[in-house]
C-alpha cells in the first residue's frame, strides 16, 4: 500500500519536530514524492549526512511502501 503525503509528513515531523516540511506528489500516483525539509537539525552537516538522517527517519520505508523520494534539505536562514 502506498504511503500518503500525510503519513510521510508525520514520519518526518516525528524525527524533525522543528522542521518546515513540504511534500509534493511528483507523479500523482502516491509513490513518487519530493520532501523539502528545513530544520536546524541539519546545521553543520554535509548534504549527504542530512539526507542520511532523513532516510533513517523513514525506517526503511523508501523502496518499500514509499517507492521513490527526492529529498531537499536546508538549514533555516539566520534570524536577525
Amino acid at each position: 500500500m502506498p504511503m500518503t503525503p500525510d503519513a510521510l509528513e508525520a514520519e518526518l515531523r516525528a524525527a524533525f519536530p522543528d522542521a518546515d516540511i513540504a511534500i509534493d506528489d511528483l507523479a500523482g500516483d502516491g509513490d513518487h514524492y519530493r520532501a523539502r525539509i528545513t530544520s536546524s537539525a541539519f546545521a553543520g552537516l554535509t548534504r549527504v549526512r542530512q539526507h542520511q538522517l532523513v532516510y533513517a527517519a523513514l525506517k526503511g520505508k523508501v523502496g518499500g511502501e514509499l517507492h521513490a523520494l527526492a529529498v531537499e534539505t536546508s538549514v533555516p536562514a539566520a534570524q536577525g
